[in-house]
């Protein structure tokens, strides 16, 4: 019981799952606006504004180097996989939702392909720079006020 009460009263373990939650909820809801229509995917679905795997990594990072020190060795880890992921959401995951979209149309098209599909790919895979800056400066600004 003493290991669930340490887990759950860390700032670097709550602030980041609390932030995610935050996000995607906030992405449901827009989504529900913008389309007139409850999508509950996006709870666990990639993608949208603001990049919540952005916010989540920079918002640990933060309350790691509160805890530990900005000079940390923790902190340094965790900055360092902070980039990794930032740049994998804008770079490789986004550039893998771009080449879905293109693989969708062309399963689409009558007459290109006999393959038969039972789903689409998932195209909705990674962030725009924008959407990766703004969840960045969102989880640095939580993991310093919280």
């Amino acid at each position: 019981m003493q290991v669930l009460n340490e887990i759950f009263t860390n700032k670097c373990v709550y602030v980041p799952f609390f932030l995610w939650f935050f996000i995607q909820i906030f992405k449901v809801v827009t989504d529900l606006v913008i389309n007139r229509k409850l999508n509950v995917k996006r709870l666990v679905g990639a993608g949208g504004m603001p990049s919540s795997h952005s916010a989540v990594v920079t918002s640990l990072a933060v309350c790691i180097g509160e805890q530990y020190g900005f000079g940390s060795g923790i902190f340094a880890i965790s900055l360092i996989m902070a980039c990794v992921v930032m740049y994998d959401a804008a770079g490789i995951r986004r550039a893998a939702g771009k080449q879905a979209r293109i693989i969708n149309k062309i399963l689409d098209t009558p007459g290109l392909t006999t393959v038969e599909v039972q789903e689409k790919l998932i195209e909705a895979l990674g962030h725009t720079p924008i959407q990766v800056f703004v969840g960045a400066i969102l989880g640095i600004v939580v993991g310093f006020l919280v």
